[in-house]
């Protein structure tokens, strides 16, 4: 369980503390969203939001109601998602927006939710689909001359308008200035780049796109376009890219290491779409539009020939740095996996049949996203959920400070022996942040004892704030406050501790600041001005990242728990526990609230535990042999029971050995993977008849000679690997 929270009160800080924070707001049709070139405005204040992607196409209707909320919980504020065309027009005439295509009630139900949407409408869209999202039959029409995609031909702009009109038809009603959660609308995708036209054709082309979406009624206050690559943008705003590998990258090893870890004013990442050939660079005025991102990696799918595995800690890091470099909105691709849908005609996914470099799966988009193909949370979740509690209290500040270079910093993501670090600071205020990055995806990184850290100006002269000598290990990565506002006459001069958020009394003025400390670092609070009785309440690492707020009789609590929450826009609040056998709910809560949590008894001053534990009923039951050592494929029969309906999932966990595996419900493909020495999950609920399934899985040999790149090999016999080395079950339970 977690370790015991440490208070601090610090009699200096101070009562009379205002919100400066990027609290979620009550948006309507007058609210006026806008940027300057710093940041994003609403109603003409700083505003610094998190997105997330999400395919609606992707995951079962049934479910998108519950993921939203996940995805609310985790910090996001803006939903992104795709239309992909091939998934609503398959048949050429065929318009399907029903099921899980239905994009009306998808639309509907983030609204439900509290929170807005961008649309990325295309046409092209890319999303490891096949031809990008465009019908087959649109791809014929250009292979026999009758048109041309992505120009301004007559023809292909007539397939266009049509099909922005069926999504105008689907969003009517439900756009910003109807009270609505569509609020950006973004055009194309990595146009300029990996394919379309460049220079001014190619510009007059977005500017089409961008008029016939307006024309059919898709009238927002913002547009935008991928920035990335040499890409063109029509005059809108880019938003930009960044992962932590490369999976579409052709060579079968190790790649170097990634410019996302070093601070920066780059904000091109050259990787992104190299498989369709390296970008010329940014193709746009720097100066003159914030630094967004709609591509941060939350994780990464893998490809036939290219399997890396993202941890956490690559996400954390990887966004840490792109914070420190001056970024302004958080977007993350993919936030939330999915699984393929079933095609009239053909399997829909990515593959070098349609001419694209990469194989895909057929069925799996898990992506290792923060929440993952069947809606598990996983550890990136936890983590950006860290930075999202900072951001919601703290982002409209940090929105105002611009990035400040440091010496010393390196150069060249090659660079290991510098320590890297950057200042974002207001500069009429003097209050900003110092980060640290010492972690680099796959590379060992030199320790730095006994380091002084400091906070440079501009001139790399004038010392902002000097946090002392300390040692940064290999793989540490945080930020410092300093000046930090605390009310009208406080201030948090220093800290060498990292800020997660503010908790709010029933009037909304914040009366407690949260804090965790890395490695036992003393935190050293520094604090000038009158200020009390204010609390700080200080966490270590672990528990910063299972900490979660919610709101209980109009006031902010913060809740540490094992248990993930959401809280519902009727402020029910439900908890997801995972258990392989059994477990027990616990939570700490502060401050106390005054009714328990969940109904559960309070065992200590401020700890709530279930009264009843929380058990697995699923079980699975294998028929045939665990291994092949002659070149055949493994067939094995899977009976799985106990799937119970109160349970929010039951997965299948899946430990194998070998090039790729598929399961199959009589005779239906319904799930696959690409090897890469994760346990492989599978969500049951679907697949269950009376609690009940009988599945076959087959596992292909993984041979030595494969032309593949894996971070770990199995262990070879005769040269392959084709096992299955365990499977045991685990069930998702609700407390609410």
């Amino acid at each position: 369980m977690l370790k015991t929270i440490i208070y601090r009160t610090n009699s200096a800080i101070g009562r009379g503390i205002r919100g400066r924070e990027n609290v979620r707001v009550q948006w309507n049709r007058n609210s006026k969203l806008s940027y300057t070139p710093q940041f994003l405005t609403l109603d003409n204040t700083p505003w610094f939001p998190l997105m997330g992607e999400i395919h609606y196409s992707r995951v079962s209707n049934g479910r998108w109601e519950e993921e939203l909320y996940k995805m609310k919980a985790g910090g996001i504020d803006l939903v992104s998602a795709y239309t992909i065309w091939i998934h609503h027009e398959e048949v050429e005439g065929e318009w399907d927006f029903s099921g899980d295509r239905d994009l009306r009630k998808f639309l509907q139900t983030i609204k439900n939710c509290g929170l807005h949407c961008i649309l990325r409408i295309g046409p092209w869209a890319h999303g490891e689909v096949r031809n990008g999202g465009f019908p087959d039959w649109l791809m014929q029409k250009e292979k026999e001359g009758k048109l041309v995609t992505r120009t301004n031909d007559p023809e292909y702009l007539r397939y266009v308008r049509e099909f922005y009109g069926k999504i105008a038809e689907q969003a009517r009603g439900l756009l910003l200035s109807d009270d609505g959660p569509v609020v950006m609308i973004q055009i194309e995708n990595e146009y300029g780049h990996v394919g379309g036209r460049t220079g001014e054709e190619g510009e007059a082309h977005m500017r089409m796109l961008k008029l016939f979406a307006k024309e059919v009624g898709l009238e927002v206050p913002i547009y935008t376009a991928t920035g990335w690559g040499g890409a063109v943008t029509g005059g809108m705003l880019p938003v930009m890219g960044g992962y932590c590998e490369a999976p579409w990258d052709q060579r079968l090893t190790e790649i170097e290491p990634s410019g996302n870890y070093l601070f920066t004013e780059e904000r091109n990442d050259h990787n992104i779409g190299s498989d369709h050939g390296l970008g010329v660079g940014i193709t746009f005025d720097m100066e003159q539009v914030p630094y967004l991102t709609a591509e941060l990696g939350g994780g990464l799918q893998v490809t036939k020939h290219r399997r890396p595995v993202v941890t956490g800690r690559d996400t954390e890091a990887m966004t840490l740095v792109k914070l420190g470099s001056g970024c302004n909105l958080l977007g993350y691709y993919m936030y939330h996996g999915g699984t393929n849908p079933e095609g009239k005609r053909t399997t829909l996914q990515e593959s070098r049949e349609t001419g694209y470099p990469n194989d895909l799966p057929v069925k799996n988009y898990d992506f290792n996203a923060p929440i993952r193909e069947y809606g598990q949370l996983s550890d990136s979740y936890r983590r950006i959920r860290r930075l999202s509690l900072f951001l919601h209290d703290f982002g409209s500040d940090l929105a105002q400070m611009p990035y400040i270079p440091q010496p010393g910093n390196p150069g060249k993501p090659e660079n290991f022996s510098a320590l890297r670090t950057a200042v974002r600071c207001n500069t009429k205020t003097g209050a900003g942040f110092l980060f640290v990055n010492n972690y680099v995806r796959h590379y060992p990184m030199p320790e730095h004892l006994e380091t002084a850290l400091q906070a440079f100006g501009k001139d790399g002269r004038e010392v902002y704030a000097d946090f002392g000598k300390q040692d940064i290990l290999d793989g540490d990565y945080f930020f410092y406050p300093f000046r930090m506002p605390l009310g009208e006459r406080a201030v948090l001069e220093k800290a060498r501790a990292i800020p997660l958020c503010m908790l709010r009394n029933e009037k909304g003025e914040p009366d407690t600041y949260v804090f965790y400390t890395r490695n036992g670092v003393d935190p050293d609070f520094c604090v000038s001005g009158d200020a009390s009785p204010v609390t700080i309440l200080t966490l270590s690492e672990e528990e910063a990242l299972h900490a979660q707020k919610i709101i209980r009789d109009g006031r902010e609590l913060l809740v540490i728990s094992e248990m993930d929450l959401y809280q519902r826009e009727n402020k029910t609040i439900a908890g997801f526990l995972r258990t392989k056998k059994t477990a027990i709910s616990e939570v700490r809560v502060y401050p106390l609230p005054q009714h328990a949590i969940f109904g559960m008894e309070q065992v200590d001053a401020n700890t709530f535990r279930s009264c009843k534990s929380v058990s697995n009923p699923v079980c699975c039951r294998l028929t045939g042999r665990m291994e092949t050592e002659d070149g055949t494929d493994l067939v094995l029969s899977i009976h799985v029971e106990g799937i119970r309906k109160e349970l929010e999932e039951a997965l299948l966990i899946l430990s194998y050995e070998g090039e790729s595996a598929e399961l199959y419900q009589d005779g239906r493909l319904v799930a696959d993977s690409f090897y890469t020495g994760q346990p492989w999950e599978i969500g049951l609920k679907e697949l269950a008849h009376q609690q009940e399934a009988d599945l076959i899985v087959v596992i292909h040999p993984l041979k030595e000679t494969e032309g593949i790149y894996l971070e770990k090999w199995p262990v070879m016999k005769h040269h392959r690997a084709c096992r299955l080395v365990n499977a045991e079950t685990a069930a998702i339970v609700q407390v609410e």
